[in-house]
């Protein structure tokens, strides 16, 4: 699980009576979109003919746009989580990343879904002595991606949700 008990209201859509604006919910999405992208590989290679991730992605940032509507993207994210639940490993991970990308237009809060997820399929596609390594160069590349004015933000989130996402954004 990796959304919180008690919301962050920084993290709840305006519309929902959050202090999140459109233009950061957006920014968010395209963020985890492209957090999810970067491990979409490990999906691709191990399922060619499977492009639920992929739509999901690219779904989420059609919403980002907006040039898609909430529900169907978020339906395009349970898509891709459906793509994950047969599998194990760096595939399943990065399926799970594309599907959490697409539920943030939804809920703003599956971002870190997103990168966490990102960050595990990064780690299982090394062998065991190399995951510390390649779990923090994950999370070092995401972080270089977020939005200047949204760091703060996703940093403290990361820090406050970091157990509940299996630890993966701390050392």
């Amino acid at each position: 699980m990796i959304l919180p008990a008690v919301r962050d209201p920084r993290l709840v859509s305006i519309r929902r009576g959050g202090l999140l604006t459109d233009d950061d919910h957006q920014l968010l999405t395209f963020w985890a979109a492209a957090c999810a992208e970067h491990v979409l590989g490990l999906f691709e290679e191990a399922n060619p003919g499977d492009h639920r991730p992929r739509t999901a992605i690219e779904a989420a940032r059609a919403w980002a746009r907006g040039e898609a509507k909430m529900m169907a993207t978020r339906a395009m994210g349970g898509h891709a989580m459906g793509a994950a639940r047969p599998l194990r490993g760096a595939a399943r991970f990065a399926a799970y990343a594309a599907g959490q990308a697409a539920c943030i237009a939804h809920v703003p809060e599956h971002d870190l879904g997103a990168a966490a997820y990102a960050i595990k399929a990064a780690a299982a596609a090394v062998t065991e002595h190399k995951r510390r390594g390649a779990r923090q160069a994950e999370r070092n590349w995401q972080r270089q991606q977020i939005p200047g004015h949204l760091r703060t933000l996703v940093l403290e989130d990361q820090s406050r949700r970091n157990s509940i996402c299996w630890s993966v954004f701390n050392d």
